[in-house]
């Protein structure tokens, strides 16, 4: 707890050189800022040059009502400006605690263009070509402003649990796109990827379907549209976004 009254000092080091600290005057009484247990959430060690001196007890002294341009101007720091030293102090200095890394989107080697994020990184094996591999996906439609057009999560069995789409890696029967993102990945990772019309479908029967048919007339009447595709609009038509779990592989 700091008391209103009491002078609070902050001392901290930035890029290894210790920096003089700030010292704030809280003028108004019976009040109080519970700070201590919101730091303790970091779960971060203190360092060791923080320094935060608290007189045992708060002045006695009447406070003036009378203010003077130096006196308003210590009112103005108030709880808001407490908050902002402390969130300065423990978010912006990287020599003391690290950031987490923030992921981008990589292109994939040999892909054709094909763009991926690491959602999650997987534990088990990566898949070679001839393995069946079972992944779940979410297929969406960039020109028709990121229409799901399938996914396997809709896909039930009689207990009701998602089907994994199966398929070999290396037969050709599955979109370049996929086939590029899976061979690269750890069984339990899921990456989401951007798929050019390139390395997407090049015919109506490449896999995987929607299994619905309005699904895969939208889909296919979007992506070879000849009006567009007239137009010059074949380099988006066909772009893909898909969201990639690879659940297991078996060797064959």
């Amino acid at each position: 707890e700091i008391l209103f009254g009491s002078t609070v000092q902050f001392n901290f080091c930035i890029g290894g050189k210790h920096k003089h600290g700030i010292r704030i005057r809280v003028r108004r009484r019976m009040m109080m800022i519970q700070y201590c247990a919101a730091v303790s959430h970091l779960h971060v060690p203190l360092h060791p040059t923080l320094d935060v001196s608290l007189p045992q007890t708060p002045p006695k002294a009447k406070v003036s009502e009378t203010c003077s341009p130096k006196s308003s101007t210590r009112r103005a720091l108030s709880l808001s400006a407490i908050s902002t030293v402390f969130s300065v102090f423990v978010f912006s200095n990287n020599t003391c605690w690290s950031k987490p890394a923030i992921s981008e989107f990589f292109e994939l080697q040999s892909s054709g263009g094909v763009k991926a994020l690491d959602l999650r990184i997987g534990t088990g094996d990566v898949p070679l070509n001839g393995d069946q591999v079972a992944i779940h996906y979410y297929g969406r439609l960039a020109a028709k402003q990121g229409w799901r057009f399938d996914s396997t999560y809709d896909h039930k069995d009689e207990t009701g649990e998602p089907i994994p789409f199966v398929f070999i890696l290396g037969s050709g029967k599955v979109i370049s796109g996929i086939e590029a993102a899976v061979r690269s990945m750890k069984v339990g990772g899921v990456r989401r990827v951007i798929i050019p019309p390139s390395q997407g479908y090049q015919n109506t029967y490449q896999e995987p379907l929607p299994p619905n048919f309005f699904d895969r007339q939208r889909l296919f009447t979007t992506i070879f549209n000849p009006t567009r595709l007239a137009n010059g609009e074949g380099s988006t038509l066909g772009t893909l976004f898909f969201d990639i779990e690879l659940v297991s592989l078996r060797h064959q």
